[in-house]
């Protein structure tokens, strides 16, 4: 698979909630983190999601959010991944941030440089990615 988006996660569905418009999809990678994503009831049945299937996740890293002194319980989103920064490459506006979390997944994260400056971001500093389960595109092979 060859895509623009950042931050790929394969692994197997290891729970789908079923919803009238909805359904809640959990995927676990190989490395055992847990990524959860909300597709339409449709989109899930045709790709055939199902407990056990092998899927993956692809999240923009646009869409990545990167906090810190946070916890998981603090916010919304369903996607918090608490790491350490392993990068920061600073653009003429923008910064790609990359944080490794516990797991060892790997997400990169695209944000102001006013941002990573406020923040305090650098090689080494614990950071949290977080997005949102609607921000999840899954995905599987034919």
């Amino acid at each position: 698979m060859r895509t623009s988006a950042r931050n790929q996660f394969e692994g197997e569905v290891v729970n789908v909630e079923h919803g009238a418009v909805n359904d809640e999809i959990t995927l676990r990678t190989k490395d055992g983190l847990d990524i959860v994503a909300v597709i339409t009831h449709g989109s899930a049945k045709s790709l055939g999601l199902t407990q056990g299937k092998p899927a993956f996740g692809l999240v923009k890293a646009s869409s990545v959010i990167v906090m810190v002194d946070v916890s998981s319980n603090q916010v919304s989103a369903r996607n918090c991944i608490a790491g350490t920064v392993t990068a920061v490459t600073k653009g003429a506006v923008n910064a790609e941030v990359t944080i490794a979390g516990a797991s060892g997944a790997q997400i990169a994260a695209i944000i102001t440089n006013e941002s990573v400056d406020r923040l305090g971001l650098a090689t080494g500093k614990a950071a949290t990615a977080i997005f949102k389960a609607s921000s999840v595109i899954v995905g599987v092979d034919q």
